[in-house]
């Protein structure tokens, strides 16, 4: 009896043991290094870093947006209202946080405009499904729902709310470039800019053999030059490059360009380290230096001999070189980025060069390596040179040369030109314009609170809360705008609730006018957006909602005391 005894409290203390464990795992203490979160605590501090993510961007979204100062380590100081640009130089530590700023770059590369407004939609939506979850709805059912309101959104999208355009005119194009650049700096000169824009993008047109066309944004080349006006900024049809030619006797303008595209030094030849070459009369002394000039000599008339009147070079050029370069009347370039000239060898259909050297291991320049262009000339902007490359054979090339008083003014004239170019490529290959002004994100509330209706299940009220956190952007606009944003929603919701009442399509366009505060018909006045722009937002904003609401566990590991 005494044995069984035993054995039964033995039994209870391994019981109570393994209890002991498993309750020590599920609160603070762990088997491994670290701290861990678990349930509500960590929903709760991801929405506390999003929502705070969001409320730097907050304030610089819309025409009337403010702009931000940032000073980087080193005291570099940047001043934006680009959501992307404002969210790339943050130092973000919480992996919340994180998400949000990777989806703004996401956007960034995908459209170019909208980064703002997708980091604000993406954090009502976590903040809006978190109180759902506290009102304990599970995060599974939250999840469905917006998954439901996400695909019926866009479908709806495409369906009701694009423009029906037979053909994208230009005007089309410049509304939409208008309408991107009204919440940049340039905006004051948004007319000068978007027809600068609009002609770039349509002559780098490109035709795949496919049949598609293509609207590459490198082959618009912006640069940015100290001086004057920004009303003074203009486009060149034709590749520029910041930099001049390497010696003042070279000729200012060629025409029938030849290009050769090298990828090393013109330098003269000398003798690798390490060669010893024993000596007994100075005069093969002598014989040995002119024969590296010859070597030089040869290396340089092989090029010219290949019919190049222009050669641009990574690398340097030193005088010997550029003597024989002025004699035979080329203009010679040096140290010209790497960068523009991959991109002038795709636009000239040339090739960049790295070595001359053959498989025989003699020296030789094939004329198949050299791109062609109509002329090049080199000609004075602002308090430096630029070398002008046009009519290029292969593609077209653009350049941009922007003007403006400051460093930090051109930078962000420079980011708002790129967001532009991007709007532009993007409604090009999609020709489709939906209205802009919170016209979309009313119209998509209106229809999803209706549709949430129809479902009998619980993801209706993850559908709703959708709804709700889509007025988010036109509630943000009009705050900015220093307007009354409750007034301005409120009629904004009566028109949309109208055109879905009446099946009236003209009112689906009705947006807000944040000058006068009032509710209009954007299409109308020219505040449109290309549809891709909403639809991808939407999708990333939704994504990455779903993505940090699924997180229920956080485990964080202390950083180690072992040396590395």
């Amino acid at each position: 009896a005494a044995q069984a005894a035993a054995r039964a409290l033995a039994r209870a203390a391994a019981w109570a043991t393994r209890a002991g464990a498993g309750a020590m795992s599920e609160g603070g203490m762990l088997a491994i290094d670290g701290t861990r979160q678990t349930g509500q605590d960590v929903r709760t501090q991801n929405v506390m870093a999003a929502m705070s993510i969001a409320n730097i961007v907050k304030s610089s979204l819309g025409p009337v947006g403010l702009d931000k100062m940032l000073v980087d380590a080193v005291g570099d100081v940047t001043i934006t209202n680009d959501g992307a640009t404002i969210l790339k130089l943050l130092d973000v530590e919480h992996p919340a946080g994180k998400v949000l700023c990777d989806l703004a770059q996401l956007q960034d590369q995908e459209v170019g405009d909208g980064t703002t407004s997708v980091v604000i939609l993406a954090a009502e939506l976590l903040k809006r499904g978190n109180e759902l979850v506290q009102q304990k709805i599970h995060p599974t059912s939250v999840i469905n729902g917006y998954k439901i309101a996400l695909k019926e959104s866009v479908r709806y999208i495409k369906k009701n709310l694009t423009i029906p355009l037979a053909k994208l005119e230009k005007s089309n194009l410049v509304m939409a470039a208008r309408t991107s650049m009204n919440s940049k700096l340039i905006g004051p000169d948004s007319e000068m800019f978007a027809e600068m824009a609009v002609m770039a993008m349509q002559n780098v047109a490109t035709e795949r053999p496919d049949g598609t066309v293509r609207y590459p944004i490198k082959a618009v080349n912006i640069i940015k030059a100290h001086g004057r006006s920004s009303r003074e900024s203009m486009l060149v049809d034709g590749y520029a490059i910041n930099c001049a030619r390497a010696a003042q006797g070279m000729p200012t303008f060629v025409k029938d360009a030849k290009i050769a595209l090298l990828d090393f030094n013109l330098s003269r030849h000398k003798l690798k380290l390490g060669v010893q070459v024993l000596v007994k009369d100075p005069r093969e002394l002598e014989a040995l230096q002119q024969r590296e000039v010859d070597i030089t000599k040869e290396k340089i008339k092989s090029i010219l001999s290949s019919g190049a009147n222009v050669i641009l070079t990574t690398k340097g050029i030193d005088d010997l070189c550029l003597k024989y370069f002025v004699e035979a009347g080329a203009i010679a370039v040096r140290r010209v980025p790497k960068d523009d000239l991959r991109r002038i060898a795709k636009a000239t259909g040339g090739e960049l060069v790295l070595t001359m050297v053959d498989a025989d291991g003699s020296e030789a320049f094939d004329p198949e390596w050299l791109g062609q262009a109509r002329e090049v000339s080199e000609e004075r902007i602002g308090d430096g040179e630029l070398i002008y490359i046009k009519g290029c054979v292969k593609t077209a090339a653009q350049t941009i040369v922007l003007r403006g008083a400051n460093e930090y003014f051109l930078d962000e004239v420079e980011r708002s030109l790129i967001d532009v170019l991007s709007v532009i490529k993007r409604t090009l290959e999609t020709n489709t314009l939906v209205a802009g002004g919170g016209a979309v994100e009313t119209a998509l509330s209106v229809h999803l609170e209706d549709f949430a209706a129809t479902l009998g299940s619980r993801e209706q009220l993850a559908i709703v809360e959708f709804a709700e956190a889509l007025l988010i952007i036109p509630r943000v606009l009009a705050t900015n705008a220093a307007q009354d944003s409750t007034e301005l929603v409120a009629q904004l919701r009566a028109k949309h609730a109208q055109a879905l009442a009446n099946n009236d399509t003209s009112l689906l366009f009705t947006g807000l006018d944040l000058v006068e505060g009032i509710v209009r018909n954007n299409y109308e006045y020219g505040v449109v957006e290309p549809a891709i722009s909403k639809v991808k937002s939407l999708r990333y904003a939704c994504e990455s909602a779903v993505t940090i609401l699924r997180i229920d566990d956080s485990i964080k590991l202390n950083p180690s005391d072992k040396p590395q």
